[in-house]
């Protein structure tokens, strides 16, 4: 079985490679899933997570609020550290009885799409990374787009985060999604057919 990390910043187009991988035959883990799995309330990860950021972080139902939470740890460092330090271990562990899974049932290439793939050192987990990247100004009207946050939301959650070029350079596979879909599209079929897989 073949593993490709698919790593890439906020709004660089990760999900929609991932589609069109998954359109190709490819199993798709999503550990921004595996992330909200983890938290479910009262869960020990969840229990951590209310611990070190309070209730105020909660939603009626007692999910945690991943607005509110995102507006505490993205611009401050050290909560986002914190907030990592208490996730990451638990959600690594779901990704591997999630990869043996697959590996038991005869799966040929499994995508694990994790914006924080690098950061997170979970490259030990995959037999290639691949990375989207896209220019600014494209992830700016893309998050206006899909997640209707103001330029300065955006801008505070791309600073947050690794520069493409430090992802570039892990890189097995680079792939500038500034294109049309069906540009991208063909991209990623060259690659799958390509013998990258």
């Amino acid at each position: 079985m073949k593993v490709i990390g698919l790593t890439g910043g906020i709004g660089s187009g990760k999900s929609t490679v991932s589609q069109f991988l998954a359109e190709l035959g490819a199993v798709i883990i999503d550990a921004d899933k595996v992330g909200h799995e983890a938290l479910k309330p009262d869960s020990e990860t969840w229990r951590e997570v209310v611990a070190a950021f309070g209730r105020r972080i909660l939603a009626p139902d007692g999910d945690i609020d991943r607005k509110k939470l995102g507006e505490i740890v993205f611009g401050e460092p050290e909560a986002l550290a914190q907030l990592n330090r208490i996730t990451h271990p638990q959600i690594e562990d779901m990704i591997k009885a999630q990869l043996e899974e697959e590996r038991r049932r005869g799966v040929g290439v499994v995508v694990l799409e994790a914006p924080l793939l690098l950061e997170a050192g979970w490259t030990s987990l995959v037999d290639e990374v691949w990375v989207t990247v896209a220019p600014e100004p494209a992830v700016l009207r893309r998050l206006k787009k899909k997640v209707g946050l103001s330029e300065q939301e955006s801008l505070a959650r791309i600073r947050s985060q690794l520069p493409s070029e430090e992802r570039i350079k892990h890189a097995d596979v680079v792939i500038d999604t500034d294109c049309s879909l069906d540009e991208l599209k063909a991209k990623v079929k060259e690659l799958w057919e390509g013998g990258s897989l």
